[in-house]
């Protein structure tokens, strides 16, 4: 068989079946229960016509049986994709098209909003979590469908610039190179680690950094439905937790929560934080109680971390972000494509075994991301005399929220459908809560105001795409020479948005 998430599953559950391997809210399964019970998912799946390289789509919230559905979707040969139960039903709808899937997988209470989204487009099979939580008792089951490790094993998407959603490619190859290069290092992920995930199993940090790494490396994951601050860190004093990782307002909001104070926090060998910059008084309340924070850069096509500062370094160089990592390599360039001098600002560049193949069915986007051997980013970054890496400002016109990705010029398009919207564009705001959160500066013809905007975009994208600021202006929105909206002017006059207008939601 080859070397696939499943046979690594599978060897924790025959070498040490009874050890947790997934905690949620206090009920737990075993490896062998997980191996098991999935098994018994993937064959429930292949028996019902579900074929090697389908697309099947998990919509729901953090639960025990995610994992156990997850799992099973891969064992039995088909491509996970994973669905951000926030999504509404026009956003779900693209993504189901987009990634061809033939199934969804949810549970009950989100069963109305799929049915919107079966009713926008061609049908697809909807199936419950009841049927599969159904299979948790059973006798033992090995089964999987073995593939070749470099066929497709997921569909991550993500946000992209031009506001279509791409499904970044994850395969057996790249992902178990991903654990195998995390676990190389003292102050990385090693065998048998007890993680903490306070963020949602859809994304890459917890699918991959989460529930993958933990399933290869036979560790515990112990998985919260919801973020509780001071749960979140009396879990961390009393589980002997050696990983944690999320944004900085997780690790902010941890920080400050009375548990906090006396919580023992001294088996915390990996804390990473990414998605946006870390203020030098978090890395000071962290390092207070023995924790080094240490900054990641990265991104989905690269695994979620491609680069993290040294615990050596975490203090002496806050802001950077190591230098790669063992087999991942990192440059910045001009746009010649020759190597920027230390300090010269330029584009960082990725290189290494777990980069992304490719976009699903879009060869143009793979192209142009995917030249000579590099992953182009589309962020600028500078390098110090010693190779430091320092994220400066995305190429990319992408806001990041809380460490999640939006498109601009998906909000953009959704706003400009409104009858008497003459213009729109959508820019970052600074919040102190989430990073940045949307504002949305917009010329109107009509008799459009900023209440019946917001109500339009909520009806119509999750909620933290909806911008949390209305600019409504009498001028024409500047423009370059070739005619489109200049997003840099834009960017100048609104820098202080969040101070001068009233945030509206």
């Amino acid at each position: 068989m080859a070397a696939t998430i499943g046979s690594a599953l599978q060897w924790w559950a025959r070498t040490k079946g009874d050890q947790n391997v997934i905690v949620v809210d206090g009920e737990v399964l075993t490896y062998r229960q997980l191996q098991d019970w999935s098994s018994r998912v993937a064959r429930r799946l292949s028996e019902s016509g579900i074929s090697p390289g389908d697309r099947v789509g998990l919509l729901g919230p953090n639960s025990l049986e995610w994992p156990v559905l997850a799992l099973g979707v891969i064992k039995a040969g088909a491509v996970l994709v994973p669905l951000n139960p926030r999504l509404k039903p026009a956003e779900l709808r693209k993504i189901v098209d987009d990634s061809g899937s033939t199934l969804v997988i949810t549970p009950e209470e989100y069963a109305g909003g799929v049915a919107e989204a079966v009713a926008l487009g061609s049908g697809f099979d909807v199936r419950r979590f009841d049927e599969f939580i159904s299979l948790r008792e059973g006798s033992a089951d090995d089964f999987r469908v073995d593939i070749d490790p470099d066929d497709p094993t997921a569909l991550i998407f993500t946000s992209g610039s031009t506001g279509l959603s791409k499904g970044v490619i994850c395969t057996n190859r790249t992902l178990l190179s991903i654990v195998f290069e995390a676990s190389l290092t003292e102050e990385g992920l090693r065998p048998g680690t007890t993680t903490l995930l306070v963020l949602p199993l859809v994304f890459t940090p917890g699918l991959v950094w989460g529930l993958l790494m933990t399933t290869v490396l036979g560790g515990t994951l112990i998985v919260e439905k919801d973020f509780n601050p001071g749960r979140a860190a009396k879990l961390l004093g009393e589980n002997d937790v050696q990983a944690v990782f999320g944004v900085p307002l997780i690790f902010d909001a941890i920080s400050r929560a009375p548990e906090f104070e006396t919580a023992d926090l001294s088996s915390l060998r990996t804390a990473i934080v990414g998605g946006a910059a870390v203020a030098p008084a978090l890395l000071e309340r962290w390092a207070a109680k023995g924790v080094a924070l240490r900054q990641i850069y990265g991104m989905t096509e690269a695994g979620g971390v491609a680069t993290a500062t040294p615990v050596a370094e975490a203090f002496d160089h806050p802001d950077t972000c190591g230098n790669g990592s063992i087999f991942t390599s990192v440059k910045v360039v001009r746009p010649d494509g020759t190597e920027a001098e230390p300090g010269e600002e330029g584009e960082i560049l990725l290189s290494g075994p777990g980069v992304t193949p490719g976009y699903w069915n879009d060869a143009d986007s793979t192209a142009a991301a995917l030249r000579d051997g590099w992953l182009h980013s589309g962020d600028l970054g500078t390098r110090d005399s010693e190779g430091r890496v320092k994220f400066v400002d995305r190429l990319k016109d992408l806001i990041i929220t809380g460490g999640i990705n939006i498109s601009p010029v998906e909000i953009e398009r959704v706003i400009g459908e409104m009858d008497g919207i003459e213009e729109v564009a959508v820019i970052a705001a600074t919040d102190p809560r989430f990073g940045e959160t949307p504002a949305a500066i917009v010329t109107v013809t009509g008799s459009v105001d900023e209440a019946a905007i917001i109500e339009h975009c909520d009806r119509l994208m999750t909620d933290y795409k909806v911008p949390r600021y209305i600019v409504i202006r009498n001028e024409p929105l500047p423009r370059l020479p070739s005619g489109k909206l200049s997003k840099t002017a834009i960017r100048s006059e609104y820098s202080d948005v969040a101070d001068r207008f009233e945030k509206m939601r």
